[in-house]
């Protein structure tokens, strides 16, 4: 049986850019989007050995979810998000994470719109 997850590995404020959204204007150029992320892992063995490929690599992750986020153009963040998630689960095998993606200046009046999704099992399930 595999140790519970209650270790979270995350990187808060994550900046991408991606075209998006379902206005011309939207559409014209990239725009700036932040990305918050936690990762649930076992932390003990990497902690224990000082060994970078015992856990999840920053920047690594970084790279991708920016590399993702250029090459599509989505109408909807609920379409990037769940993109950045399933690629985690993928190829990072991420078994359970909540990602917050923000649109800053989306909305006149507000500093931000967005979606958080979780995805996986937690630790307690």
């Amino acid at each position: 049986m595999s140790p519970p997850l209650r270790d979270r590995i995350y990187l808060h404020g994550l900046e991408v850019q991606a075209v998006i959204g379902v206005y011309v204007h939207e559409r014209a150029a990239p725009r700036l989007l932040r990305v918050d992320l936690e990762l649930a892992c076992d932390t003990r063995s990497a902690a224990a050995s000082d060994d970078l490929t015992r856990t999840f690599d920053y920047d690594a992750i970084a790279q991708r979810l920016r590399q993702l986020a250029a090459s599509m153009q989505p109408a909807l963040l609920e379409t990037l998000a769940e993109r950045m998630g399933e690629l985690l689960q993928r190829e990072f095998g991420a078994r359970w994470l909540r990602l917050r993606l923000d649109k800053p200046g989306a909305v006149p009046g507000t500093a931000s719109v967005g979606i958080v999704i979780e995805r996986g099992l937690r630790a307690a399930e």
